[in-house]
């Protein structure tokens, strides 16, 4: 079973970074503009500008475009929302609900550091260039 799914390793992984983005990008356009539930949050600037990190870079990390440094940038975004908002709630994650910040720290980190090729805009754009 594991030998087959090393076939789809290329594709697995754009599969986490296109559906990782788009969650993250759904979280900005929550706090930017009030989508799909609740009120935008532009009045708070350190909400406006997660909301434009976690938009922006969200769709950058999904489209392939930029990888590398969308999600350097989102998952610096991420550790600072995790020691500012939620290591105030007590030390471990689970407890301070800061579970889904340290993962996608972790995980953006990760697309940091390894990009994006299958299932890109940017192989897209070189193939046609």
């Amino acid at each position: 079973m594991i030998v087959i799914l090393s076939k789809f390793s290329a594709k697995l992984y754009a599969l986490l970074r296109i559906v990782s983005g788009l969650m993250f990008a759904m979280h900005g356009s929550q706090k930017l503009f009030g989508f799909p539930t609740g009120q935008p949050m532009t009045g708070d600037p350190m909400m406006l500008t997660a909301g434009i990190i976690e938009c922006f870079g969200g769709l950058m990390i999904a489209l392939g475009l930029g990888t590398r440094i969308a999600a350097f940038i989102s998952s610096g975004e991420m550790a600072v929302a995790y020691f500012m908002v939620h290591a105030k709630g007590g030390f471990y994650p689970i407890v301070n609900h800061g579970e889904l910040a340290v993962v996608y720290c972790f995980l953006f980190l990760y697309f940091a550091s390894v990009g994006s090729e299958t299932l890109s805009l940017k192989s897209l754009l070189r193939k046609k260039g």
